[in-house]
Protein backbone atom coordinates (compact mmCIF):
# COMPACT_ATOMS: atom_id res chain seq x y z
CA UNK A 1 0.00 0.00 0.00
CA UNK A 2 1.06 3.24 -0.88
CA UNK A 3 2.47 5.33 2.25
CA UNK A 4 -0.68 7.47 3.51
CA UNK A 5 -0.39 11.26 2.50
CA UNK A 6 -2.72 14.54 2.87
CA UNK A 7 -3.89 16.63 0.29
CA UNK A 8 -4.23 20.12 1.58
CA UNK A 9 -6.73 22.55 -0.97
CA UNK A 10 -6.54 26.20 0.45
CA UNK A 11 -5.78 29.56 -0.76
CA UNK A 12 -3.00 31.81 0.41
CA UNK A 13 -5.86 34.70 -0.11
CA UNK A 14 -8.27 32.32 2.70
CA UNK A 15 -8.99 33.55 6.22
CA UNK A 16 -10.14 30.75 7.73
CA UNK A 17 -6.94 28.97 5.97
CA UNK A 18 -4.96 31.29 7.48
CA UNK A 19 -6.21 30.29 11.01
CA UNK A 20 -5.78 27.07 10.31
CA UNK A 21 -1.93 27.36 9.37
CA UNK A 22 -0.98 26.47 13.35
CA UNK A 23 -2.96 23.57 12.94
CA UNK A 24 -1.29 22.29 9.52
CA UNK A 25 2.28 23.09 11.40
CA UNK A 26 1.05 20.74 14.35
CA UNK A 27 0.67 17.94 11.82
CA UNK A 28 3.83 18.47 10.45
CA UNK A 29 5.53 18.66 13.89
CA UNK A 30 3.75 15.41 15.41
CA UNK A 31 3.53 13.60 12.26
CA UNK A 32 6.81 14.69 10.40
CA UNK A 33 7.53 12.91 7.06
CA UNK A 34 5.20 10.04 8.19
CA UNK A 35 2.31 12.18 6.73
CA UNK A 36 3.69 14.29 3.56
CA UNK A 37 1.21 17.30 2.69
CA UNK A 38 0.48 17.59 -0.82
CA UNK A 39 -1.01 21.58 -0.91
CA UNK A 40 -3.52 22.13 -3.87
CA UNK A 41 -4.42 25.84 -4.81
CA UNK A 42 -8.52 25.84 -4.53
CA UNK A 43 -9.16 28.84 -6.30
CA UNK A 44 -11.18 31.06 -4.16
CA UNK A 45 -11.57 34.26 -6.36
CA UNK A 46 -9.08 33.44 -9.57
CA UNK A 47 -9.32 36.39 -11.82
CA UNK A 48 -11.69 39.05 -9.84
CA UNK A 49 -10.85 42.26 -12.19
CA UNK A 50 -13.39 44.68 -10.10
CA UNK A 51 -12.24 46.88 -7.66
CA UNK A 52 -13.50 45.51 -3.88
CA UNK A 53 -16.17 47.85 -3.15
CA UNK A 54 -16.42 49.38 0.81
CA UNK A 55 -19.19 47.09 1.02
CA UNK A 56 -17.65 44.15 0.26
CA UNK A 57 -14.67 45.38 2.62
CA UNK A 58 -16.75 45.86 5.54
CA UNK A 59 -17.94 42.13 4.68
CA UNK A 60 -14.38 40.75 4.70
CA UNK A 61 -13.06 42.41 7.74
CA UNK A 62 -16.59 40.97 9.46
CA UNK A 63 -15.02 37.64 8.44
CA UNK A 64 -11.54 38.22 9.51
CA UNK A 65 -12.84 39.01 13.01
CA UNK A 66 -14.37 36.00 13.32
CA UNK A 67 -11.11 33.96 12.29
CA UNK A 68 -9.23 36.88 15.01
CA UNK A 69 -11.59 35.34 17.94
CA UNK A 70 -11.87 32.04 16.72
CA UNK A 71 -7.73 31.55 16.72
CA UNK A 72 -6.03 34.94 18.31
CA UNK A 73 -4.21 35.47 15.02
CA UNK A 74 -3.11 39.11 13.93
CA UNK A 75 -5.53 40.88 11.44
CA UNK A 76 -3.86 44.25 9.99
CA UNK A 77 -6.78 44.66 7.31
CA UNK A 78 -4.85 47.98 5.88
CA UNK A 79 -4.13 45.93 2.60
CA UNK A 80 -7.78 46.24 1.92
CA UNK A 81 -7.62 49.92 1.73
CA UNK A 82 -5.43 50.64 -1.12
CA UNK A 83 -6.81 52.57 -3.80
CA UNK A 84 -8.41 49.97 -6.53
CA UNK A 85 -7.51 46.95 -4.51
CA UNK A 86 -8.36 43.60 -6.22
CA UNK A 87 -9.04 40.62 -4.35
CA UNK A 88 -7.68 38.44 -7.21
CA UNK A 89 -6.22 35.06 -5.53
CA UNK A 90 -4.78 33.84 -8.90
CA UNK A 91 -1.60 35.52 -8.52
CA UNK A 92 -0.68 34.09 -5.20
CA UNK A 93 -1.92 30.59 -5.71
CA UNK A 94 0.52 30.93 -8.71
CA UNK A 95 3.12 31.61 -6.67
CA UNK A 96 2.57 28.55 -4.28
CA UNK A 97 2.54 26.32 -7.50
CA UNK A 98 6.07 28.02 -8.23
CA UNK A 99 7.33 27.25 -4.97
CA UNK A 100 6.33 23.72 -4.80
CA UNK A 101 7.98 22.97 -8.31
CA UNK A 102 11.14 24.19 -6.20
CA UNK A 103 10.44 22.05 -3.48
CA UNK A 104 6.86 20.19 -2.49
CA UNK A 105 7.88 20.83 1.16
CA UNK A 106 8.07 24.44 1.08
CA UNK A 107 5.08 24.90 -0.57
CA UNK A 108 3.40 24.12 2.62
CA UNK A 109 5.67 26.85 4.60
CA UNK A 110 5.58 29.33 1.70
CA UNK A 111 1.35 29.03 2.20
CA UNK A 112 1.48 29.79 5.54
CA UNK A 113 4.19 32.76 5.19
CA UNK A 114 2.16 34.35 2.67
CA UNK A 115 -0.93 34.32 4.90
CA UNK A 116 1.27 36.05 7.62
CA UNK A 117 2.12 38.56 5.11
CA UNK A 118 -1.40 39.15 3.89
CA UNK A 119 -3.26 39.48 6.88
CA UNK A 120 -0.79 40.21 9.62
CA UNK A 121 1.78 42.33 7.82
CA UNK A 122 -0.24 44.40 5.52
CA UNK A 123 1.79 43.06 1.95
CA UNK A 124 -0.38 42.96 -0.82
CA UNK A 125 0.10 39.64 -1.95
CA UNK A 126 -1.41 40.46 -5.28
CA UNK A 127 1.81 42.33 -6.69
CA UNK A 128 4.53 39.61 -8.20
CA UNK A 129 7.41 42.00 -6.97
CA UNK A 130 5.64 41.77 -3.42
CA UNK A 131 5.61 37.59 -4.31
CA UNK A 132 9.30 37.02 -6.01
CA UNK A 133 10.22 38.66 -2.68
CA UNK A 134 8.96 36.04 -0.22
CA UNK A 135 9.58 33.54 -2.54
CA UNK A 136 13.07 34.21 -2.27
CA UNK A 137 12.95 33.39 1.05
CA UNK A 138 12.40 29.95 0.00
CA UNK A 139 15.43 29.69 -2.17
CA UNK A 140 13.19 30.12 -5.26
CA UNK A 141 15.58 33.47 -7.18
CA UNK A 142 13.60 36.34 -7.68
CA UNK A 143 14.41 36.76 -11.17
CA UNK A 144 13.84 33.30 -12.23
CA UNK A 145 10.62 33.39 -10.38
CA UNK A 146 9.86 36.55 -12.42
CA UNK A 147 10.60 35.16 -15.55
CA UNK A 148 7.98 32.54 -14.92
CA UNK A 149 5.00 34.21 -13.55
CA UNK A 150 3.42 35.14 -16.28
CA UNK A 151 4.03 31.91 -18.70
CA UNK A 152 1.33 29.89 -20.24
CA UNK A 153 2.38 26.54 -18.79
CA UNK A 154 2.93 28.36 -14.76
CA UNK A 155 -0.67 29.64 -15.23
CA UNK A 156 -2.45 26.50 -16.42
CA UNK A 157 -0.67 24.29 -13.94
CA UNK A 158 -2.09 26.62 -11.31
CA UNK A 159 -5.70 26.40 -12.80
CA UNK A 160 -5.68 22.50 -12.88
CA UNK A 161 -4.92 22.69 -9.67
CA UNK A 162 -8.46 24.55 -9.34
CA UNK A 163 -10.14 21.58 -12.17
CA UNK A 164 -8.50 19.23 -9.29
CA UNK A 165 -10.27 20.98 -6.55
CA UNK A 166 -13.66 20.74 -8.23
CA UNK A 167 -13.26 16.94 -9.17
CA UNK A 168 -12.76 16.22 -5.74
CA UNK A 169 -15.65 18.01 -4.79
CA UNK A 170 -14.19 20.57 -2.63
CA UNK A 171 -16.29 23.52 -2.19
CA UNK A 172 -14.90 25.49 0.88
CA UNK A 173 -11.64 25.48 1.99
CA UNK A 174 -9.32 24.82 4.19
CA UNK A 175 -10.41 20.88 2.92
CA UNK A 176 -7.75 18.06 3.83
CA UNK A 177 -8.05 14.88 2.27
CA UNK A 178 -6.49 11.73 3.21
CA UNK A 179 -5.47 7.95 1.76
CA UNK A 180 -4.84 5.89 0.29
CA UNK A 181 -6.87 3.45 2.49
CA UNK A 182 -6.41 -0.79 1.45
CA UNK A 183 -8.66 0.08 -0.99
CA UNK A 184 -6.45 2.72 -2.67
CA UNK A 185 -9.10 5.13 -2.05
CA UNK A 186 -9.32 8.80 -0.29
CA UNK A 187 -11.22 10.24 2.08
CA UNK A 188 -11.70 13.81 3.62
CA UNK A 189 -10.28 14.24 7.01
CA UNK A 190 -11.23 17.72 7.62
CA UNK A 191 -13.77 20.95 5.81
CA UNK A 192 -13.35 23.99 7.44
CA UNK A 193 -11.67 25.49 10.31
CA UNK A 194 -11.10 22.99 13.38
CA UNK A 195 -8.67 23.14 16.20
CA UNK A 196 -5.85 21.72 16.38
CA UNK A 197 -6.35 18.55 18.88
CA UNK A 198 -9.60 17.61 16.91
CA UNK A 199 -7.92 17.30 13.87
CA UNK A 200 -4.84 15.82 15.47
CA UNK A 201 -6.93 13.00 16.77
CA UNK A 202 -8.98 11.83 13.82
CA UNK A 203 -5.71 11.61 12.74
CA UNK A 204 -4.19 9.19 15.03
CA UNK A 205 -7.23 7.27 14.99
CA UNK A 206 -6.88 7.10 10.85
CA UNK A 207 -3.04 6.23 11.37
CA UNK A 208 -3.35 4.12 14.38
CA UNK A 209 -1.21 5.86 15.77
CA UNK A 210 -1.09 6.85 19.79
CA UNK A 211 -2.23 10.16 20.41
Amino acid sequence: METPRLIYFADPMCSWCYGFSPVIQQIRETFGRALPIQVVMGGLRPGTDTPTTDAAKAELKTHWGHVHEATGLPFDGAVLDREGFLYDTDPAARAVVRVRRHDGEKAVSFLRRLHHAFYAQNQNVTDPQVLATLAAEFGVEREAFLADFDTDDLKHETWNDYATAQRAGVTGFPTLVGGPNEEGAYGVVNRGFQPGDQVLAVLHQWLGTDA
